[in-house]
Parts: structure tokens; C-alpha cells; sequence
């Protein structure tokens, strides 16, 4: 639920902001010499941008509601659902480098959620992170190590090492992927970073948030699952201290890698689940 309503918050401020600008973009018009063709004018860019603004991202709960009506079927209607997870050292496993604990990292984690809530599924998590690893690389070998593996679902967290690469190849890069996965009929969900320790959290101008503003837009342009990850480590920061949840600096630990998988769990329950 708290991520459901970090999305909607952004959303509705944005909205908000593109009504104000809109107000008072007509008031300026009225008191000009050419009132009406500026109101008409104005009118029509307002409509354009609340058009814009009116973009959102899907619901967790009603996303992948065709892929929940498979996982219930039972033999011999049932088939193999792939979660592919992509990205760099964080969905691989790394915690405290170079220890790579495949067991306790989202991933698995995920797994077992799904299993749980869908135990005559045939379900396989399969990982194509690689430590160290940008979007911009991650996209040069999408079609050949990513989508060969048939994803049902599909998992993109690059954003913490996309800082080395800066907002506009990695949006490119991001863009690539999103496009080569939804022309396969493939779910696609993004997440934010999960922290840095270096950075301030709070900061609204950190470059984690920058990069994870960048990927809720992408989410919501393209009408893709977004896992606000950033976002949710941020309200935690609030009232805890985030070393807590961090193996290192830069890597959560298993209880921050549960952060991340009990906001992905939320795709895979819902009224079809509970019936």
C-alpha cells in the first residue's frame, strides 16, 4: 500500500502543478490585446498537458492479473511462468562484496512469495544481473541473454550504477529495453535504486532521485509496473537509520532486500488470488 501511494502522490502533485501553470498562463492572456486568440491557444496547450499529466502507472494489483489466472491452473493446464531479473550487483546477490548470497537477495526472495501464494504454479526466477553493470550495457546484450529466456515478467534495476553513465544514456538505454520487451508481449516492471549510503536520501536533488524520477516516468509513459523502490527506503529513513538494511554502502542486506521483494509480492496478490 505505501507504494501505491508514493505513485499516486507523485501523480496527483504533478497534475497539480500543470493546473496551476495552466491558471495562471489564462490569467496573463485575459490581459492581453489579443485576449482570446491567447485563451484559445492556452486552452488547447493546457489540454495537451493535462494529457500528459494524466499518465500513470498501472496498479500493482491488476497488472499481471492475466499471468495470476495462469499461475492458479492446475496440471495439465498449467505452464512454466519465467521472472527475469536484470540489472547489476543488487538483484545478482552481492552483499558485502565479494560475497554473493543468492538466497537472501530479491529474487529468490520473490520466489518464494509467489510459490506461497500460488503453490500448484510452475515458476522459475532466472537472474541475468551482472555486478558492476549500467543500463547501457545491460541493453547491448538484452535480445541475445535476456529476452532468449522467454520472461513472462520482466525486471530492470540499473539506476544505482546508472550515475556513472548519467540520465540521458541511461534513459535511452531503458527506453531500448522497455521497447524490445513490450514488442515480445512481455510484462515489464522498473524499479528505483535502493540507497546509497553516500548520498542523502532525503536530499530532493540527490542523483539517485534524479535517476529515480527519470524511471518513474519511463514507468509511466510506457504503462509498465514500477517498484518504488527509492522511495520507499526513503520513508523508512525518516524514522530508522538505513544502515540497518545495508550490507555496505552501496548493497542492502537480506532485510533490505526484503524491502524490495514485499513491494513486488504486491503484483502477485489480489482478488484472483483470494477467491
Amino acid at each position: 500500500m505505501l507504494q501505491e501511494n508514493l505513485i499516486k502522490g507523485r501523480a496527483t502533485c504533478s497534475q497539480r502543478n500543470v493546473v496551476t501553470n495552466c491558471d495562471a498562463q489564462l490569467g496573463q492572456a485575459k490581459k492581453g490585446t489579443a485576449a482570446i486568440c491567447a485563451l484559445a491557444a492556452t486552452l488547447l496547450l493546457c489540454l495537451f498537458c493535462n494529457t500528459l499529466g494524466a499518465q500513470s502507472v498501472p496498479s500493482a494489483r491488476s497488472y499481471l492479473d492475466p499471468l495470476k489466472v495462469q499461475l492458479k491452473e492446475e496440471w495439465p493446464r498449467n505452464k512454466t511462468v519465467n521472472l527475469v531479473f536484470h540489472g547489476h550487483s543488487v538483484p545478482a546477490g552481492y552483499f558485502k562484496t565479494p560475497l554473493v548470497n543468492s538466497l537472501e537477495a530479491y529474487p529468490h526472495l520473490v520466489l518464494e512469495k509467489v510459490k506461497e501464494m500460488y503453490p500448484t504454479a510452475v515458476v522459475n526466477t532466472i537472474v541475468t544481473a551482472i555486478g558492476g553493470e549500467h543500463s547501457q550495457k545491460g541493453a547491448k546484450r538484452f535480445k541475445t541473454e535476456v529476452l532468449t529466456h522467454a520472461p513472462d515478467v520482466l525486471f530492470i534495476d540499473y539506476a544505482l550504477n546508472d550515475r556513472n553513465i548519467g540520465l540521458e544514456r541511461a534513459k535511452a538505454a531503458w527506453e531500448l529495453m522497455i521497447k524490445e520487451a513490450l514488442a515480445q508481449d512481455v510484462k515489464v516492471i522498473l524499479l528505483t535504486p535502493t540507497p546509497d549510503l553516500k548520498e542523502d536520501i532525503l536530499l530532493e536533488d540527490a542523483p539517485l532521485e534524479r535517476h529515480s524520477g527519470q524511471v518513474r516516468e519511463l514507468a509511466a509513459r510506457f504503462g509498465v509496473g514500477l517498484v518504488d523502490s527509492y522511495g520507499l527506503f526513503r520513508e523508512i529513513a525518516k524514522a530508522e537509520d538505513l544502515k540497518r538494511y545495508m550490507a555496505q554502502g552501496n548493497h542492502v542486506n537480506g532485510k533490505g532486500h526484503a524491502v524490495v521483494s514485499e513491494a513486488i509480492a504486491h503484483f502477485f496478490i489480489g482478488k484472483l488470488n483470494r477467491e
